[in-house]
């Protein structure tokens, strides 16, 4: 099972002709889900329209799959959207979250705020009660036995996995449920293999040549039940251009997108 979580960057609207490339992208792929952020209310609909695919279409964040959609959580008032696919081995169970940006501790961390303050701010971000409700919908999922859950999305925050010295709170929260981090899974070791995901045509912070924007993996593929990683790795179209010559890029987004091939087993 090919699984992909995409941060579109408004739908694409930043670059130009995104549509075309984001469906050429998408065919050369060929993935079973998508979790797609920053649909705008409507990206997820149309790419599958074009596709000929089934369809969930939240406020940022949507679900599209080839496979059948035979029931669908959450609304657009959420931080995320689930939907339940019916694949010919089993059914899996998707959720796909975009949840608060800021204040983004990475930049907490470059201002040299202790790491006492980052997490009080991180708290004030809202995304630690975010998750929780998200979680919280996944929860009979998770108590399914067999059944493959799958947690996606761009978490605008950091994993603890990644940085030792902080307990990131979404991280930790997402591990006490029972959900492991994909490419952490397949990658480590967090030094030779970061997996940065932000950003890789924002280079320069606040647009300051000189000060270099944190880098940092921040997009997700969480995985449970009968679901064995084989593959997971960040993805991208080409060589873009970094900000602000980009809206001639064939890649569409401001994110790297994150891919990872499963082995799956048969809920029973």
């Amino acid at each position: 099972m090919r699984v992909l979580t995409w941060n579109l960057w408004l739908a694409g609207n930043c670059v130009d002709d995104a549509r075309p490339k984001q469906l050429r992208f998408l065919r050369e792929l060929a993935p079973d889900v998508v979790g797609l952020q920053e649909t705008i209310g409507s990206a997820a609909r149309e790419l599958a329209e074009e596709l000929g695919w089934q369809h969930h279409q939240g406020g940022s964040c949507g679900i599209i799959s080839p496979h059948p959609i035979v029931e669908r959580y959450g609304d657009d008032e959420m931080w995320g959207v689930g939907a339940r696919l019916r694949l010919p081995e089993t059914d899996v169970v998707v959720w796909s979250a975009h949840l608060n940006y800021t204040p983004y501790g990475p930049y907490d961390v470059l201002a040299g705020m202790s790491a006492e303050q980052v997490l009080a701010r991180e708290a004030e971000s809202g995304r630690p009660e975010q998750i929780r409700q998200i979680l919280a919908e996944l929860a009979p999922a998770l108590a399914e036995p067999g059944l493959p859950v799958l947690l996606l999305g761009d978490f605008n925050t950091p994993s603890h996995l990644d940085w030792p010295q902080l307990p990131w709170p979404v991280s930790v929260a997402v591990t006490d449920a029972g959900l492991y981090d994909a490419y952490r899974m397949v990658h480590p070791d967090p030094v030779a293999e970061p997996g940065h995901t932000w950003s890789p045509i924002n280079l320069w912070h606040e647009g300051q040549v000189g000060t270099p924007e944190p880098q940092d993996r921040i997009d997700f593929i969480h995985a449970a039940g009968p679901l064995r990683p084989l593959d997971v790795r960040t993805v991208l179209v080409g060589e873009p251009a970094p900000m602000p010559d980009h809206a001639g890029n064939e890649w569409t987004s401001d994110h790297c997108a994150v891919l990872g091939t499963f082995a799956l087993a048969a809920a029973r």
